[in-house]
């Protein structure tokens, strides 16, 4: 009879440690989520035989109400007729800092794969080969500053890394405008 009462006493405390534990598990998890926001962008552009759409979702953990940092994935693919074709897959890390409420600084490695397909040689500088189609990685490392008003940031962001050969933006500075629920 003892060893009896002795198990059932073990199992109510034990299913008492469980039952706290989930608990607390639970409580860390959704301090965790409430933290987190979602965002990223969306990109057409188009105009006489060019064509030009990306994807980039991301979120970001917010520490508090000034400092912030995520992860992004971005897919983008441009065309230009009879010219080229490219298709662009990446990855990001972004540190977000608010200085004031209405100042955001921020910091972004982006890793890019780039494929680029050229139908016509001619027009590719420095190729002098039949094949000038080409793949390869680029990174860029971003620091901007925007003004910030609410979920919504607008800014301009510097490639530290710029190469004017290899990357698929025009510029050095790119603008942009970052929204995270």
């Amino acid at each position: 009879m003892k060893k009896y009462f002795t198990l059932i006493l073990l199992l109510i405390c034990f299913s008492c440690f469980n039952g706290y534990g989930q608990e607390e598990i639970k409580n860390i998890q959704s301090n965790f989520w409430k933290q987190v926001q979602i965002g990223g962008g969306i990109g057409l552009s188009f105009n006489n035989n060019f064509f030009s759409g990306s994807l980039s979702p991301s979120g970001v953990y917010r520490f508090n109400e000034r400092f912030a940092t995520g992860v992004g994935l971005s897919v983008s693919y441009n065309s230009q007729k009879y010219v080229y074709e490219s298709y662009v897959f990446g990855t990001s890390i972004i540190g977000l800092f608010n200085v004031i409420p209405q100042l955001q600084i921020s910091a972004e490695f982006e890793q890019l794969f780039i494929n680029r397909n050229f139908e016509d040689t001619i027009i590719v500088t420095g190729c002098n080969t039949a094949n000038c189609d080409e793949s390869y990685w680029y990174p860029g490392l971003y620091l901007g500053a925007g003004f910030s008003s609410g979920p919504v940031t607008i800014g301009v962001r510097l490639d530290v890394l710029y190469d004017e050969y290899k990357s698929i933006y025009g510029s050095a500075y790119n603008p942009f405008v970052r929204v995270y629920f």
